[in-house]
């Protein structure tokens, strides 16, 4: 079946997005997904796949809310026709892989018994994962022969599993992985232990395979569910029994990573925080991708006009964030096709952040203030230069005040607003909210007052009080750091450097010195 659409029926991909690190799904999923009209994901999938979609992909969540049942089966085959009928190219994005304990199959026959084409896009499972990533191999040379995986769901009750314990209880030379018996697993142990396996096999639980988070624990076979509960172990975790769970010791290649476990939420526009996530991420954090911002272009045709008639030796370009950076550039290309027509104008930009989105289109600011706020600029510019009779153009967004403007006039100058994206508060796709609360963050990332504001905006009153009570609040710099006060919220760490590294720095800083703070 190819990627075409045949008589206006759309296909649907199958597709497995690994066990948690989203760095985890394959080349070929990650281009599906982003070419997807629609998504329909799971409870597992990792945040930041599906929230750095383009905004016009539909989101359908169908995995296990809190306190709820997932969508049954019948109701997402339903739901995976109904969109391909409507012409529309689907992700299914599914934990781990599709066709181990995702229930692929039954989605994969109801699309062929309706005519719908289909493709499969194996991932990872989490049995195969988790393990590596605790430093236990599935097979190895002398430990294991062969790997068998079985669910634990429903362990306990002969009627509905099929798994048979009492052949499981023979294996030897090999490996057996469990998936889903968190709360089957004291009678999965006495079941295999009474049909022969020897107590002392060696075994291992793993929790939030592939996340930073992730935790482990090995035992001897007897002893395991003791551990689970001492540690407290839920689910999703895996289980492995055989000689291989007792070379985690030589395997465990867990670096002592500064951030490792910590989980971090990040409230930055999702299409400007790829750098940032992966930055979080090769540090040890587990990102919570939250954005409490959004972004997307304003053209105004008219400031265009004006701008193209500026004249004179004393010009000024004034850029006050990264967006402005981005979506001036975007515009001004279209229009001019040639960076080098802005030699006229010198650049005035608010500090580093600022600074390296203008690096990306090879330009250099003519004027960085000491200090990275508004104020600060305004006040050293109309200080510092000679503006009587600049001609100055303010490049914003529909959230900036009149400071500058205010300040550059009464200077002498003429200040041309240039308006060139909104921001506006997203929703967050269905099934984060639950997904925040049920792991709450340890450290939340503020990286500019909008995204203070936006999470305002966004949660109830208990809710922010609930999720930033417990946490510790960074913040990129003094401006940013006031409207987090003003809103009723402690700022723990504050940038030096006003910039989202910088922020990242301070951060780590504030946690190598401090490691008892909400480890």
């Amino acid at each position: 079946m190819g990627d075409t659409k045949t008589q206006n029926i759309g296909t649907v991909y199958l597709i497995g997005a690994g066990p948690g690190d989203p760095e985890l799904i394959t080349v070929r999923a990650l281009r599906l997904l982003r070419e997807a009209d629609a998504v329909v994901y799971d409870n597992l999938i990792g945040l930041e796949l599906v929230v750095s979609l383009p905004s016009h992909v539909e989101r359908h969540y169908v995995g296990k809310r809190a306190g709820k049942h997932a969508l049954p089966q019948d109701q997402i085959n339903e739901l995976l026709v109904r969109l391909a009928r409507e012409g529309k190219t689907v992700a299914r994005l599914k934990g781990g892989d599709p066709f181990i304990f995702g229930r692929g199959g039954e989605e994969a026959r109801t699309l062929h018994a309706n005519n719908i084409p289909f493709e499969v896009v194996p991932g990872i499972t989490a049995g195969i994962a988790a393990p590596a990533y605790a430093g236990i191999p599935c097979t190895d040379r002398e430990a294991a022969s062969f790997v068998t995986f079985a669910t634990g769901h429903k362990a306990g009750d002969k009627d509905l599993s099929s798994v048979d314990w009492d052949w499981m209880a023979g294996g030897h030379k090999g490996t057996l992985v469990i998936y889903m018996g968190v709360g089957e697993l004291e009678h999965i142990v006495s079941t295999l232990i009474g049909k022969g396996m020897s107590p002392d096999t060696p075994s291992a639980m793993i929790e939030r395979g592939t996340f930073p988070s992730q935790r482990s624990i090995t035992a001897p076979l007897s002893g395991l569910p003791a551990k689970a509960k001492e540690f407290a172990i839920k689910a999703p975790a895996i289980t492995i029994i055989g000689e291989v769970a007792a070379l985690q010791p030589d395997m465990d290649w867990f670096m002592n990573m500064p951030l490792l476990g910590k989980r971090v939420m990040v409230l930055r526009p999702a299409d400007q925080a790829e750098d940032m996530y992966a930055s979080l991420r090769r540090l040890g954090a587990e990102v919570l991708t939250y954005p409490t911002i959004a972004t997307d272009e304003v053209i105004d045709t008219s400031a265009w006009d004006a701008f193209g008639k500026i004249t004179g030796d004393n010009r000024w370009l004034v850029f006050t964030s990264e967006n402005g950076v981005r979506y001036f550039a975007r515009q001004y290309l279209q229009r001019h096709a040639d960076i080098r027509s802005l030699a006229h104008f010198r650049i005035a930009a608010i500090g580093a952040g600022t600074s390296r989105a203008l690096a990306d289109y090879h330009l250099t600011p003519d004027f960085v203030p000491l200090k990275a706020t508004v104020a600060s600029l305004a006040m050293e510019m109309t200080a510092e230069l000679d503006l009587e009779g600049a001609s100055v153009v303010r490049v914003r967004g529909n959230l900036a005040d009149q400071t500058i403007e205010d300040a550059l006039v009464a200077s002498g100058a003429t200040v041309l607003p240039q308006n060139v994206y909104r921001t506006y508060h997203p929703q967050w796709p269905e099934g984060f909210a639950g997904k925040l609360f049920e792991h709450p963050p340890e450290i939340i990332m503020f990286t500019s007052g909008s995204t203070a504001k936006g999470l305002v905006e966004m949660l109830t009153d208990d809710e922010v009080s609930s999720l930033t009570g417990n946490a510790l609040l960074a913040s990129i710099g003094p401006s940013t750091s006031d409207i987090i006060r003003s809103l009723g919220m402690t700022v723990a760490i504050e940038a030096t450097t006003h910039s989202v590294p910088g922020l990242i720095d301070e951060l780590v800083r504030y946690v190598t010195a401090n490691p008892e703070d909400h480890s």
